[in-house]
């Protein structure tokens, strides 16, 4: 006679801890990419921004008195 093996047994309670774990870490993650840059990074990025902003701006049609 073939017995199956039998299910793991697991305990809910440190399977939703670590559910839960996995989550707060991948969160974290994404923070640290997202916040985790230096002055001298952050400086760059909004320097970049401006110069393309300016571009934008000076390759305008009609400039809108409005913006002005």
């Amino acid at each position: 006679m073939y017995l199956k093996p039998m299910a793991e047994i697991i305990n809910l309670r440190i399977a939703r801890k670590a559910r839960a774990r996995a989550t707060k870490d991948a969160a974290a993650s994404a923070n640290r990419v997202q916040f985790g840059r230096s002055g001298q990074d952050k400086r760059a990025a909004r320097d970049e921004q401006a110069r393309l902003d300016r571009t934008l701006d000076g390759a305008r049609r009609d400039p809108d008195p409005k913006l002005d």
